[in-house]
């Protein structure tokens, strides 16, 4: 599963505010996020722990690789319901007008027989439509963010 989107806002921006997961409760999709351990170099960084709580159920998820402003991944060790998950990427790319983010995962419902079906005719489209409602937050926040830092700068000058 991918979703793909540009936020015009510089990349550092764009990564912090997004692996900050505490924000995706601005997604009518998302109830709670938690960190419930720092990560090694940053609080969600490598190590770090987070529990998400969305409509879709609950996802105890580990930090496996964070590179600051280019690159996060993580596992879904535990879920509710049950669910197999290879990775979780995001990559922050710079472009003419923002940051591209693009956010993939590799899941599955292990379910015999019906899992495929299920996955993708049910997981797939909730997913999918998790991550863009958070990105499209990202893209509020962050927009609503620059667009007060201009006027600030402007009634200064």
């Amino acid at each position: 599963m991918t979703v793909e989107r540009v936020i015009d806002a510089p990349i550092e921006d764009v990564f912090a505010w997004l692996t900050t997961t505490a924000n995706y409760t601005r997604s009518p999709l998302v109830v709670r996020c938690r960190l419930d351990r720092r990560g090694e170099s940053a609080p969600y960084g490598v190590g770090a722990v987070r529990n998400h709580l969305w409509l879709i159920g609950w996802f105890r998820e580990r930090i496996t690789h964070y590179d600051p402003p280019y690159a996060t991944e993580y596992v879904v060790e535990r879920s509710l319901p049950p669910s197999r998950h290879e990775r979780g990427r995001m990559t922050f790319t710079e472009v003419d007008g923002g940051t591209r983010v693009r956010w993939t995962t590799r899941a599955e419902i292990p379910v015999p027989v019906l899992g495929p079906l299920l996955t993708r005719r049910l997981a797939r489209p909730i997913i999918t439509r998790t991550f863009r409602n958070i990105l499209d937050a990202a893209d509020t926040a962050l927009t609503a963010t620059a667009a007060a830092s201009g006027a600030e700068a402007r009634r200064q000058r």
